[in-house]
């Protein structure tokens, strides 16, 4: 019988609150009722972690939702929030992806997919319907939101995209100096087009900014962004009158955007060919010399916050007109002090009549303009920011995302008055808020569990944490030194803690103090491991010695009293010396063997008793970093950065099995700890290239991949039921994968993988790459080939080939039956019989279940002879008046790709012309219908308008118009003649 394996998934995920791969989003708070959160501005806070979005509660530091689609593995890349509606998010995706959700029930409304590579950002437009992504791929896409589709793709840059921003001029503010053929209203004004698509502004690694129209889809205008190297950052004043984009070495250049020269272009009114519409102002220089990743105008436009990766965010206020005309009236009075004192110094009365040029807020400097308001250091190195909203205008609000999976809110007293004082010191600003409980700082090198399997300890470089493992939650956060190693000691009370400094720490959880710090050994301890019997413990270290300690409880005095209390210590009995650095240490479960590996590429097992060498295992040709024993004390499985694993006897140290089981080095193994289902032999393996491998110690088969992390993974640890195993990495994530009751058999696996592995292959090929040399098209349809357009083409061209005969059957049944009204019904396909449908709704059914986003890829699938076949259905369909939005689509998208194939042939000009004569038939229906519909509601509208609205009129000036008219003429009467 084939052996079957129960199948690992993974279920949890906690200790990360923010991830450096995404940008984190303000929003205000939905608890409006609570009044001290509304006053606050502390808000929420939308963070990527690793492949979830994750909303923080920031004043609380709790976790309010939490989204993830468990089809998509890639981490986010990039959130962006609706102008339009608050409750829609755009989240990228490293795959390339991209989801549409809304928070306020957490789910999917529509996914993309066009990029090849990591989206960088994203941006919707003012109305909401089209959002604008840019990509590592250097590609920017425009999705239109509402027919959930792609629009086109845009290609220009020639590194990856780093800013984008829609540009949206205000076509009612262009004026006619010329007679033109433009509508105007009675003021003079060209009538505002709200159909008008507007500009994107793009940057890119490539050092470019660019200006695309959008309305015919092509570059306007290019300038270099940076003199010294890439952009890395675009920030749009909230008016659209200006940008910042940001470069290296600190490096920020200021432009203006014409806009009056925009909306001349989006009124259609002739635009000069030489006209620019980005206009260089200057530049700005940062303190911090580093590259600049992110600039964000505050959403009032006075201020601007720009970062680099280091611990600080630089604020810069932007002057008022008034500040700007005083400094340079300043500026000019010291000019003619200076010219005064020349001309009596030489005598010369010219120098006093310089020619003052006119000078005003469009040509002052920018330095004048924009000028720096303060520094905020921050808490760890800063990853991305995003300005809140406060319910004042008299303090800003600055939420910051660190590297050091942190997120802080800061809060600065904005400038009140114009007036220059003397001594103008920066303002004071404070950290409000943060979000630090939830995460350790840095990255985790080592998780234990309690002997229930209830408690987790992780601990890092600075804190040991205690999570509850089935809510999540952190019960008890410690300081402790930089940890290497961690365990519970029998009972659960107290957690033992080897760090770097050779120092155990020995803390009571209950308490969380600090019971007892033993300096144990001159260099890092690697590995501590507590004896089966629960008495003693043994550490192992880089200063070639393995100590074995007693778990003692003394009686020591209170100082000052007679009176004794009882105190757990430490105490340390012997030394085992050895050639080289001890990197991991194990004892067999039956007491009898401690195993050490040893930097020197080899195992050494002794005699717990005596301490003599029982074997030395040889084979490993790089260091061994971690070793575990199996339940019955028969096996030894060791693990090193060879990316080999080796199982061992421990009978004769005889090697059973060597293989390759990682791409990179083997960080940790382990025996899962009982044999209860016969699986005391099985083991798992982590590693550096983010994967964990379950593995059969008997057969030597690889049983299961979890794949999930997004960094190396440092610490892993099974617990004593094997119901679950959890781990840590440099994602700064732990994960629990729970066993399930879903069986596996290994061939199965292997195909899977095989069948995976096809995939990816079959859409990379797929990807249409450039010929070298040939010239690249600007703009070009916004597709991408995925598993799941292939097969919804195949399903198509499948519906068609089964549809077409029967099509053809039920016409000849119909024309006989009208001859020989008994003639017996034909042979059909069993799914039409199934579901009792003609052939027409089955294929139309098939279309209209794929999805609005991968329906032009799906149609790409279908080769030119099944085109016939589909126009015979589309005809039908028109005909009948089926889905008249989604046969136009299918139609317009097949009549583009097939243009000229369709041109020469003569078989389709008939068919084509009888769809035409049923879809004009079809849609001057609906234009009917919805001109119908219009003047109804127009009509109630004004009806509702004339019973909601009320004139009111000031009593006072009512009576004093009452006595002007009884005192100067005479009121009319009225008489009705009959």
């Amino acid at each position: 019988m084939v052996k079957s394996y129960l199948k690992y998934e993974h279920s949890k995920t906690f200790g990360l609150i923010t991830s450096p791969s995404s940008n984190v989003l303000w929003t205000p708070s939905g608890d409006v009722a609570n009044a001290a959160l509304r006053h606050s501005g502390a808000g929420n806070a939308i963070v990527g972690a690793d492949e979830e979005v994750l909303c923080w509660n920031v004043k609380k530091g709790e976790l309010l939702s939490r989204w993830r689609d468990k089809d998509c593995v890639a981490e986010v890349t990039a959130i962006a929030r609706s102008n339009a509606d608050p409750d829609v998010f755009a989240v990228g995706y490293g795959d390339g992806s991209i989801r549409i959700w809304d928070s306020s029930i957490a789910s999917i409304i529509v996914s993309f997919n066009g990029h090849r590579s990591a989206v960088n950002i994203l941006a919707f437009d003012s109305e909401g319907t089209r959002l604008a992504s840019g990509s590592k791929d250097t590609d920017v896409i425009v999705w239109d939101l509402v027919a959930e589709v792609g629009l086109y793709k845009l290609r220009g840059h020639e590194n990856q995209i780093t800013g984008l921003h829609f540009l949206q001029p205000n076509t009612t503010e262009v004026r006619l100096d010329d007679e033109s053929s433009q509508s105007l209203t009675s003021n003079g004004l060209v009538n505002g087009n709200r159909d008008q698509p507007g500009f994107l502004l793009t940057t890119s690694k490539d050092a470019r900014i660019k200006i695309w129209d959008m309305s015919t889809q092509h570059c306007i205008e290019t300038h270099v962004a940076q003199s010294n190297g890439e952009c890395w950052a675009l920030g749009l004043s909230p008016d659209g009158s200006g940008c910042v984009t940001a470069g290296n070495d600190g490096e920020l250049r200021i432009w203006s955007i014409d806009q009056q020269g925009l909306a001349s272009i989006a009124a259609n009114i002739g635009q000069e060919s030489n006209r620019k519409y980005l206009k260089e102002r200057g530049s700005l220089q940062r303190q911090g010399k580093d590259r600049t990743i992110g600039v964000k105008f505050h959403p009032r436009g006075k201020y601007i916050a720009a970062h680099g990766s280091e611990k600080a965010i630089e604020l810069w206020r932007i002057r008022s007109e008034n500040e700007v005309q005083k400094t340079l009236a300043r500026k000019r009075r010291r000019r003619r002090e200076k010219a005064l004192a020349a001309s009596t110094e030489t005598g010369d009365n010219n120098l006093m009549n310089i020619d003052e040029k006119e000078e005003n807020l469009a040509t002052a400097d920018i330095t004048d303009v924009i000028v720096p308001y303060v520094i905020v250091r921050t808490g760890g190195k800063v990853k991305s920011v995003d300005w809140g909203r406060g319910s004042t205008s008299k303090t800003l609000h600055l939420l910051s995302a660190n590297m050091n999976n942190e997120l802080e809110l800061y809060s600065i007293p904005s400038k009140q008055s114009e007036k220059k004082t003397k001594s103008e010191e920066p303002p004071e600003y404070n950290r409000t808020f943060a979000v630090d409980m939830p995460g350790h700082r840095t990255d985790v090198r080592s998780v234990a569990l309690s002997s229930d399997d209830r408690m987790l300890a992780s601990s890092s470089n600075g804190s040991l944490k205690i999570w509850n493992v089935r809510t999540q939650s952190c019960i008890r956060t410690i300081d402790c030194g930089y940890a290497l190693c961690s365990s519970f000691l029998p009972g659960d009370k107290i957690v033992v803690v080897g760090n770097r400094n050779g120092e155990l720490e020995v803390f009571d959880i209950a308490s969380s103090t600090l019971i007892d710090t033993v300096k144990a050994h001159d260099g890092p301890i690697w590995t501590l491991h507590v004896h089966p019997d629960g008495k003693s413990m043994a550490t192992g270290s880089a200063d070639k010695s393995a100590k074995f300690f007693n778990f003692e409880v003394v009686e020591e005095e209170i100082p000052g009293t007679k009176r004794t209390s009882p105190r757990f210590k430490l105490v340390h009995t012997r030394t085992l010396k050895v050639s080289d650095d001890i990197l991991s240490l194990r004892f067999s479960p039956d007491s009898r063997l401690v195993a050490l590996s040893l930097l020197d590429n080899t195992v050494k097992v002794f005699f717990v008793d005596s301490l003599k060498l029982f074997l030395n295992l040889y084979g490993h040709k790089l260091p061994v970093l971690n070793l575990d024993i199996s339940y019955d004390s028969k096996l030894i499985v060791t693990c090193s950065a060879d990316k080999n694993v080796r199982i061992w006897g421990l009978d004769f140290g005889d090697c059973h099995k060597a293989f390759f089981a990682h791409q990179d080095s083997i960080m940790q193994v382990a025996f899962i700890p009982h044999n209860q289902d016969g699986n005391g032999h099985h083991f798992f393996s982590a590693s550096k290239d983010r994967m964990i491998k379950s593995w059969d110690g008997d057969k030597f088969e690889q049983i299961q991949k979890l794949g999930g992390h997004h960094g190396e993974i440092w610490a892993m640890t099974v617990s004593r039921t094997g119901e679950f195993l959890v781990t840590a990495s440099h994602d700064k994530s732990i994960r629990i994968w729970h066993q399930t009751d879903e069986q596996i058999f290994l061939e199965e696996e292997r195909e899977k993988e095989l069948e995976d592995l096809y995939e990816n292959t079959l859409t990379t090929s797929l990807e249409q790459d450039e010929e070298p040399g040939a010239e690249k098209a600007e703009v070009i349809a916004a597709g991408k080939q995925t598993t799941e357009t292939l097969m919804a083409g195949e399903k198509i061209v499948e519906a068609l080939e089964i549809g077409l005969p029967d099509l053809g059957a039920m016409r000849e049944w119909e024309q006989a039956k009208r001859s020989q009204p008994n003639t017996g019904p034909p042979d059909r396909h069993p799914i039409f019989l199934y579901t009792k449908t003609s052939a027409e709704a089955h294929v139309l059914s098939v279309v209209q279940k794929v999805k609005a986003a991968a329906l032009q890829d799906a149609l790409l699938v279908i080769p030119f002879t099944q085109v016939t076949a589909l126009f015979s259905f589309l005809q039908i369909w028109a005909e009948r008046q089926w889905n008249i939005p989604l046969t136009c689509r299918v139609l317009f998208f097949v009549l583009k790709i097939h243009h000229k194939q369709i041109v020469a042939s003569k078989t389709m000009r008939p068919m084509l012309d009888g769809i035409r004569q049923h879809l004009r038939r079809a849609l001057r229906r609906q234009k009917d219908e919805m001109g119908f519909n219009l003047a109804a509601l127009n009509f109630v509208g004004s009806r509702m308008k004339e019973k909601g609205s009320k004139d009111y009129v000031d009593e006072a000036i009512w009576e004093e118009e009452e006595e002007k008219i009884g005192k100067g003429k005479k009121k009319r009467g009225f008489v009705d003649v009959a």
